[in-house]
């Protein structure tokens, strides 16, 4: 049995540590915002908050969030008005949508670690996120938006 908090909730798990933490998300908690994209870390549909960090859910296994917080795109903000979420829409980000959940994920994580972040740090946190459609001019803009009415309310 493993226990943890998300989206503020507090939660216990009967499955083997090991279990991917994505698919305890997905398939034991029922929260489907989080996507599979790789199944290997490498193109961040995945992303997840564990501890106010970013991390791939689809390579954590759920036994190292015992005790921890963890926080996917339901929990980030339940009416949708965080500040990245936002931005998102006002700039028409998303094309097929599917990468962002991550995306905007590692997004909020990158403004806690650079509140007015340069072209270059929003490339060199926002580059293992993948986006088929190629929204990355657009992800780049929001993402300044957000850090803009993040510091100026």
């Amino acid at each position: 049995m493993t226990s943890f908090t998300i989206n503020g909730r507090a939660v216990s798990v009967d499955v083997d540590e090991d279990t991917p933490l994505l698919w305890v998300i997905r398939d034991e908690i029922g929260l489907t915002g989080t996507k599979f994209g790789c199944g290997i870390g490498m193109c961040g549909a995945c992303t997840v908050h564990v501890g106010g960090r970013a991390v791939r859910s689809c390579i954590t296994q759920v036994g190292a969030v015992e005790g921890a917080q963890v926080t996917t795109i339901e929990g980030l903000d339940l009416a949708g008005t965080h500040p990245v979420q936002r931005a998102w829409r006002d700039l028409q980000v998303p094309q097929c949508g599917y990468c962002q959940s991550g995306q905007i994920m590692q997004a909020v994580a990158l403004l806690k670690d650079f509140p007015s972040p340069t072209d270059e740090e929003i490339d060199a946190v926002m580059t293992g996120n993948l986006c088929r459609c190629m929204t990355y001019v657009r992800i780049r803009a929001a993402i300044k938006k957000a850090a803009t009415e993040t510091r100026h309310g």
